[in-house]
């Protein structure tokens, strides 16, 4: 039986303390809290882990250089303490999946001595704030040191920069990790399993949850004595199938990001760019051999698709231009994302770039749901843990330690920055595939590798060019529930972040290696790569960019 139906065996045959409803960042670090306290816990994901918003994020690990300045500008609480905390956190990202994490240096460029000051001043405090949870203090560079670091950055009245640190990480890989931490101490995680409607005892209280397995068709129950909605930017449609007469609290926001060749802008250091046309700090960050622009803010709805737009590709693009000596046009664009930040307020509160990214933890005494939302990827595990607190409370038991603070997430034991290394030497893989495969999997590395054993052609490429090997389909496939080429080249390897038109070439491959493991007929593999296809040549036409066919790959080519 494959892991996914496995896991569905499991779960419809057991009874859970606690059924958490999410498989993003807040919802995996929610389900792995409460099964390291030894309460027996299941996660349902609609979609695929980190499928949504938690796969869409500037890549940071930070406390927020722009919540500072309108913490102290407004002498905003709530704002200091979203910064503060971030700041703690940010560390323990760092420290608990170092594959999957580095420190980052971040320089903002300064064109008058007054800003240089003022940022200087301002990042000095970001330093204090951080406490025992500092990086590495920030500074001053000169003239000729920013231009060395940054060459193509615009020169023309240029006096310096402020370098300061924050963290950087693999957003989706992470979520993942999450997950198969989760696993491998014992709880149960599925994912297209959409909740459909709540179970309830004679009091009315929920007591489970019904659940429409998006893959088979088919129905199943989950019996539960806590439910969490950890759902992010659509948390109102689950807060008020359990409640209808529950008022919304979510207002989501656009952020989007396009990604460029690093040609345009060589630097292995991150730009922040300190203020934009609507007040808001942008970045332009090395990511996985690209570089990565964002974000916008934009108010949009849960129900709204959201995508690149080619007036996003302006906006980004108009802003970036003003620090770089030679302006990028958008044809040079290769991929991009978008997604919905789940920030929580009332309609009162004026733009959402205003509003703070803190969270609530809702318990609602008619149905018992307990909804953790707002928040952003740097919290996620503090958030988690005040919710698994509640949770304790509402179970109406003693509440323990929460131990995810210094817990070595799956594949980070025994790993070390020069592991590849030594995955290169025992493997006999590329140091571009070594560093590729450490940086994805960790130590877990060496069981995607070992798939040679199989077939020999599993350390081949999935595409010239680029580091993934075929083994991490299968891998995927077997071991972390990828179900369809999107959970793929988007969430496993990254080859959609890197190249659409790359994406694009591979998927026919990626289709057939899935069929072999997931059982889909000739028909259903060309469905799933010609959806796949479509869905891309969508995400190009709407960013302004020329749609492509796709290459007339077969097995036996490859």
């Amino acid at each position: 039986m494959d892991i996914r139906g496995g896991a569905l065996k499991n779960i419809i045959a057991h009874q859970f303390d606690v059924c958490v409803i999410g498989g993003g960042a807040t919802g995996a670090a929610c389900a792995l809290d409460a099964q390291l306290r030894g309460l027996q816990t299941v996660l349902l994901e609609a979609g695929d882990f980190a499928g949504a918003t938690s796969s869409k994020a500037t890549k940071i690990s930070h406390g927020g250089v722009r919540y500072l300045e309108e913490a102290i500008k407004g002498a905003d609480l709530k704002e200091y303490h979203v910064l503060v905390r971030a700041l703690h956190e940010r560390v323990r990202m760092l420290e608990n999946a170092p594959h999957l994490t580095r420190q980052l240096e971040f320089l903002v460029p300064s064109y008058h001595w007054i800003d240089v000051a003022y940022l200087d001043i301002g990042l000095k405090i970001y330093d204090w704030l951080a406490g025992p949870g500092r990086i590495s203090p920030s500074k001053y560079l000169s003239k000729t040191e920013t231009s060395r670091r940054m060459p193509a950055l615009n020169q023309a009245g240029l006096t310096g920069s402020v370098a300061y640190y924050d963290g950087q990480f693999d957003d989706a890989r992470y979520n993942i990790t999450l997950i198969q931490t989760f696993a491998a101490t014992g709880g149960q995680a599925v994912n297209y399993a959409r909740v459909t409607d709540f179970r309830r005892s004679a009091d009315d209280r929920i007591s489970g949850v019904m659940v429409n397995d998006q893959l088979a068709g088919k129905q199943f129950t989950v019996n539960a004595k806590a439910v969490v909605n950890a759902t992010g930017p659509v948390s109102d449609s689950i807060r008020q199938l359990a409640t209808p007469s529950l008022h919304k609290r979510m207002r989501p926001s656009k952020g989007a990001h396009i990604l460029l060749p690093m040609d345009v802008f060589p630097t292995q250091d991150a730009l922040l760019i300190p203020k934009t046309e609507d007040g808001r700090v942008l970045f332009a960050v090395p990511w996985g051999g690209r570089l990565l622009v964002g974000t916008t803010e934009e108010e949009v709805s849960p129900e709204d698709e959201l995508l690149v737009t080619k007036e996003d590709v302006e906006y980004l693009l108009r802003h970036l231009n003003q620090y770089l000596a030679r302006p990028v046009t958008p044809d040079k664009v290769v991929s991009g994302f978008a997604g919905a930040r789940p920030l929580v307020g009332s309609a009162d509160e004026g733009d959402t770039k205003r509003l703070a990214r803190d969270d609530v933890i809702e318990g609602d005494p008619t149905s018992g749901v307990i909804s953790i939302m707002g928040g952003k990827w740097t919290t996620h595990r503090a958030m988690a843990e005040d919710t698994i607190n509640r949770v304790q409370q509402v179970l109406g038991v003693s509440q323990t330690d929460c131990l995810t603070r210094n817990h070595l997430l799956y594949g980070g034991a025994g790993y070390t920055d020069d592991y590849w290394e030594r995955l290169s030497r025992r493997f006999g893989v590329s140091e571009g595939t070594a560093r590729h495969l450490s940086s994805k999997f960790g130590t877990a590395a060496e069981k995607v590798v070992a798939l040679r054993d199989e077939n020999s052609a599993l350390v081949e490429p999935i595409l010239a060019g680029y580091p993934a090997i075929r083994a991490e389909i299968v891998y995927s496939a077997r071991q972390e529930m990828a179900s369809t080429i999107e959970d793929i080249l988007a969430r496993r390897i990254g080859l959609e972040l890197f190249s659409w038109r790359d994406a694009i070439d591979a998927a026919p491959f990626v289709g057939l290696l899935l069929a072999n493991e997931l059982g889909w007929s000739t028909s259903q593999t060309r469905v799933a790569v010609d959806e796949y296809i479509a869905k891309i040549n969508h995400y190009l036409i709407t960013a302004g960019l020329e749609p492509q066919k796709s290459s007339e790959l077969s097995m036996a080519k490859r």
